[in-house]
This record gives structure tokens, C-alpha cells and sequence, in this order.
């Protein structure tokens, strides 16, 4: 679960809220002597749209408490598959065509789709599904706000030939993230 940055601003610009009582209401670590402006600090880049530090589940429902709306107006659902034996441009084309899409509709194109990678990205959305789903996200409200494939490790081989010579083989791995959101 992340928080999204948009969604959050424009809450707390609609309710009035500012970040001295946003940070009030966020979980604090008692072992820390400055946790109330650490906590500022925070909601203070979050506000900016910055996701940095990332925020806790833990905190995105006290920030849900605190501008009295559902959990699930604030959070992304983001699920991640790495070290995907599958090459990243293939696994591009996949990701792009599921993108913006209603999670129903996005698991019946991949269900049909004739890529390797497809395969892939239909587990990662069903996990982002179902971690939205166990905050008590509606199922048919969910829609792809981000899918991602990112390049992972190569690992390298060599084919030996003739007169000894070697041919470098590399076989590229991907890391496949889909973030899933609730429509409003």
C-alpha cells in the first residue's frame, strides 16, 4: 500500500486540514526525542506530492482517520513480481496494454493474450487486487492507475563454437509492478 500524493493534497486543500494537525495524528516512535517534527516533515513533503519518506500502511490510515475518509481514497495498491525470466521490452508491450484499464477487464485481455509475459502481470495484478480488496476496496471499482516493467539483473552465458570461439548469450530479467487504485 502507498500513499497517493494527489489524492491526499487535494483532500486535505478540500477539508481545510493543515500540517500541524495532520502530523498530530500520525503514529509516533516513542525512542525518538524530535517525532513531532519528523512526523511534520513528512506530511510536509507529502503534501508537496513528494513520496519521501514512504509512508506506512499504518500511517496512511491515520491520515485516512484524521481527514475522515475511506482508506481506499488515499491508497495505491502496489504489487511487485522481480527477477521475471521474461525480456523487459517484451514484457513492455504487455504492461502498456493493460494500463488505465478496470481490473476485470485488464484479467480477461491477459487471460486471452498469447505473451509469456502476460502470464506474469496477470499474478501481479491479481495480488495488487487482492491487498486492495483486504482494505475493503470494492472489486468492481479498481482500475490500473500504474503498471511498470523495469530491467532486472542479465545473466550471461557463453555458446561455445567452432575454432573455439565463445558467443556472449544474455538472458534478461524484469521486474513487473502494478499499482491499482479505486475510482471515485
Amino acid at each position: 500500500m502507498r500513499l497517493n500524493c494527489k489524492k491526499f493534497k487535494s483532500i486535505a486543500k478540500e477539508q481545510g486540514a493543515d500540517a500541524e494537525t495532520l502530523a498530530a495524528a500520525l503514529p509516533r516512535d516513542t525512542d525518538r526525542r524530535k517525532a513531532g517534527e519528523v512526523c511534520l516533515r513528512k506530511v510536509r513533503n507529502w503534501l508537496r506530492e513528494t513520496d519521501i519518506p514512504k509512508a506506512t500502511p499504518a500511517e496512511i490510515v491515520a491520515l485516512a482517520q484524521a481527514l475522515n475518509v475511506p482508506v481506499t481514497r488515499l491508497a495505491r495498491f502496489e504489487s511487485k513480481v522481480r527477477f521475471v525470466r521474461s525480456a523487459p521490452r517484451k514484457a513492455r508491450l504487455v504492461a502498456d496494454l493493460v494500463r488505465g484499464r478496470t481490473v476485470a477487464e485488464a484479467d480477461m485481455m491477459l487471460r486471452f493474450s498469447p505473451k509469456r509475459a502476460a502470464v506474469f502481470v496477470r499474478k501481479t495484478l491479481a495480488a495488487a487486487t487482492a491487498d486492495a480488496e483486504n482494505i475493503g476496496a470494492s472489486p468492481d471499482r479498481l482500475f490500473i492507475a500504474e503498471s511498470r516493467v523495469d530491467e532486472g539483473p542479465i545473466i550471461k552465458r557463453f555458446q561455445p563454437k567452432d575454432r573455439g570461439r565463445a558467443h556472449p548469450i544474455q538472458k534478461k530479467t524484469s521486474h513487473i509492478t502494478i499499482g491499482v487504485e479505486e475510482s471515485e
